[in-house]
């Protein structure tokens, strides 16, 4: 919890809630999702998941507001699976294209559908984290899991080895 006394964090914490309440009344605002991704993949190219424990808003909440909630159980092994993780990003992506299409590409209908996933994903991670451990769903995150492929990538551009590679 001492990551979330930094500036920058009490700062970030406010867009989740910003997007998620605030979405639904002008779903424009579901464009920052896109705008978070757009700092996030491009950060993971030199720092891994640097977003993740210092910047994201969700990882941010979760450890404020499951602090005295989440039981301290382990994470599930199987959310550690590398096939799991990808099968997670995969159908995450899946349903994602799926609303975009369905929303017609309009302006307001595909900032709809980033406020939707966000607030979907908000909940399942509040869920997991209460059933286990506050941050249970960085587990699986499928951004988390992105911006560890294009680590390892650009380790292995740099000619140097990564975790994975290792064991």
């Amino acid at each position: 919890m001492s990551g979330i006394r930094k500036p920058m964090r009490w700062v970030m914490i406010w867009l989740l809630p910003i997007i998620v309440i605030g979405g639904f009344l002008y779903p424009l605002l579901g464009y920052l999702v896109v705008a978070m991704v757009g700092v996030m993949l491009p950060l993971s190219y030199f720092h891994k998941r640097y977003w993740c424990t210092h910047l994201c808003p969700r990882g941010s909440l979760l450890d404020l507001a499951l602090a005295r909630l989440a039981r301290g159980r382990r994470v599930p092994r199987l959310f550690t699976n590398r096939k799991f993780r990808w099968g997670v990003f995969f159908a995450f992506m899946a349903l994602l294209t799926v609303c975009i299409v369905r929303s017609g590409g309009m302006l307001l209908g595909v900032g709809s559908v980033f406020v939707t996933m966000c607030l979907i994903t908000t909940a399942i991670s509040v869920i997991l984290g209460i059933q286990t451990r506050r941050r249970a769903w960085c587990a699986i995150c499928p951004m988390g899991t992105l911006q560890e492929k294009i680590w390892a990538l650009s380790h292995r551009r740099r000619g140097r080895r990564t975790e994975s590679e290792e064991d």
